[in-house]
């Protein structure tokens, strides 16, 4: 079996030519005593921090950083100047007000992703494909575009797709480009091919959020293939582990991002166990965070890979979201096939299905399936000739779910 692409990503950006745990933990700890020395000379966010570490156990003593520090003092986690800095990523965070956390990038940093991106991309992608990019594109060194350029410099073909394109459109650009692999978000990904058939798509990279293993599973059947997973967040450089073809696990990028697995009270768990993912993003120039709580719900992978890799690698992750609610929603609707597209406000603690849309049999004569613009327009007006009740929406009635047969944009038109 070939071995992960990230072995040799690490040792062309290391310059060794074997990757062992020995030689991984001697990087890591080379490069966090380096970042805490900028740290202290440049009076930043973690000066108060020893300035040098004498293993990666001592990492444990070190306070945690959480997404509210970095709403509030990102500012001042900056270790470049302003001028060194190509990309901003803001988002509003959960639980706080006024300005949201704010991640900064280098051109460095974005090249590492790019590379990273490479890595996992050329595991399944062959010069002259043609690849969808179903991501956000937002102007130079966006998710997107870094997608794109490490797709370009494999010799394959970007299709620069983006993210809110209708049916309609999708099912053009299949039929028209001939895609053979798809890159973007899970669900998105299970709509459009639920919706608009699998066409040329022969492999598909997901990415961007937790992948639901009803959805994982619905995507593989359809395809009649392994997916991709990779994981990635803005704090670790939007990429940070990538799938190899054992497809046991996602490998990190050990040598950029220092792992660490914890429970409920902050105490280090050892691989095999679930817990609190925890970063330390030794490898980023602009703005590296030490013991980040991501928020993430995963375990690291206890062995050696299949593949050979000493790599470690991350299991399936979701989010510590305490309504629990995107994911349980998505593994419950998409268990059901005829499902293409769904949304739920939750009010009062109850979630309720605003609209959903059901699988159609036919296409209009433009050969767009009509369905899709209620969808997108959400209105909600009884269709001639479409009286009753809706199938789907007694199905769903009964999975906890506030919902009536006039919420099926399927069975209404607009």
């Amino acid at each position: 079996m070939k071995r992960s692409n990230i072995d040799a990503m690490i040792c062309k950006q290391e310059g060794i030519t074997e990757i062992t745990r020995d030689e991984i933990h001697r990087i890591q700890l080379e490069k966090l005593n380096i970042v805490l020395k900028r740290e202290k000379e440049r009076e930043g966010f973690y000066r108060d921090l020893p300035e040098r570490l004498e293993s990666l156990i001592d990492l444990r003593s070190l306070p945690f950083t959480t997404e509210t520090d970095l709403a509030r003092d990102g500012g001042r986690m900056l270790l470049c100047s302003q001028g060194e800095v190509q990309k901003v990523i803001s988002e509003q965070t959960s639980g706080t007000t006024g300005a949201g956390k704010r991640v900064f990038y280098t051109e460095g940093d974005c090249e590492h992703t790019i590379e990273l991106f490479m890595a996992g991309l050329g595991e399944f992608i062959y010069p002259g494909s043609i690849t969808m990019v179903a991501m956000p594109f937002s102007g130079p060194f966006g998710l997107g575009e870094l997608i794109a350029e490490a797709i370009r410099r494999l010799g394959a073909k970007p299709l620069s797709t983006g993210t809110g394109r209708t049916y309609g459109e999708l099912n053009r650009i299949l039929e028209e480009e001939q895609p053979d692999t798809y890159v973007g978000m899970p669900t998105a990904l299970l709509s459009m091919l639920r919706m608009c058939g699998k066409g040329s798509i022969k492999r598909a990279l997901v990415s961007g959020d937790a992948c639901p293993k009803t959805v994982m599973k619905a995507i593989e059947e359809i395809l009649q293939t392994r997916l991709w997973p990779h994981y990635g967040s803005r704090e670790m450089g939007l990429g940070g582990a990538i799938c190899c073809t054992a497809h046991e696990g996602m490998h990190m990028r050990e040598n950029h991002c220092i792992t660490e697995i914890i429970d409920e009270n902050g105490n280090v768990l050892p691989d095999g166990k679930w817990g609190e993912l925890v970063i330390t993003t030794i490898g980023m120039e602009a703005q590296p965070l030490i013991r980040y709580r991501t928020g993430d719900w995963s375990r690291i992978i206890p062995g050696r890979c299949l593949c050979g890799s000493e790599i470690k690698r991350l299991d399936f992750v979701k989010r510590m979201d305490p309504l629990g609610s995107i994911r349980e929603m998505d593994e419950l609707l998409f268990e059901i096939p005829e499902l293409v597209d769904y949304c739920v406000k939750i009010v009062d603690g109850k979630r309720k299905l605003q609209r959903f849309l059901h699988r159609t049999m036919e296409k209009n004569e433009s050969g767009v399936f009509w369905k899709r613009r209620i969808f997108v327009h959400g209105t909600a007006k009884k269709q001639s000739g479409k009286m009753g009740r809706c199938i789907l929406a007694n199905e769903l009635q009964g999975s906890d779910f506030v919902v009536s047969w006039n919420h099926c944009l399927a069975c209404y038109s607009g």
